[in-house]
């Protein structure tokens, strides 16, 4: 029988959900792999879905997070802008420090199950 165990999900809203585990990992594999369209072929998700995933989180963040590259002899791509790259640090540093509370409060609380 397995342990029990918390589980978190970081989740960054304004009136809206904008930035969650979903936008993080498309954005990590943008800058793994060096376009959306790859990126979101990774994860087994629509490109147009992506692609909206992204905008909304843009508008609701009032940031750019890709840059697109023009195509040439190796066709186009997207990089992540400096506030996309600070959003996945931040977003994985803060990430980790509330896992680390949570499960201190988990052993707090159910260390008798």
């Amino acid at each position: 029988m397995s342990k029990l165990h918390p589980k978190l999900t970081l989740q960054l809203y304004t009136d809206e959900k904008c930035v969650g585990p979903g936008v993080i990992i498309l954005l990590e594999k943008v800058r793994e792999l060096g376009s959306l369209r790859k990126a979101s072929l990774s994860i087994d998700m629509a490109y147009s879905k992506a692609f909206n995933i992204i905008k909304r989180a843009e508008k609701e963040l009032g940031s750019t997070l890709l840059v697109s590259k023009t195509g040439g002899a190796f066709g186009g791509g997207a990089i992540l802008s400096d506030d996309a790259l600070r959003l996945i640090k931040e977003y994985r540093d803060c990430e980790c420090e509330l896992n680390d509370f949570c499960k201190q409060k988990f052993d707090e609380h159910f260390s008798w199950l």
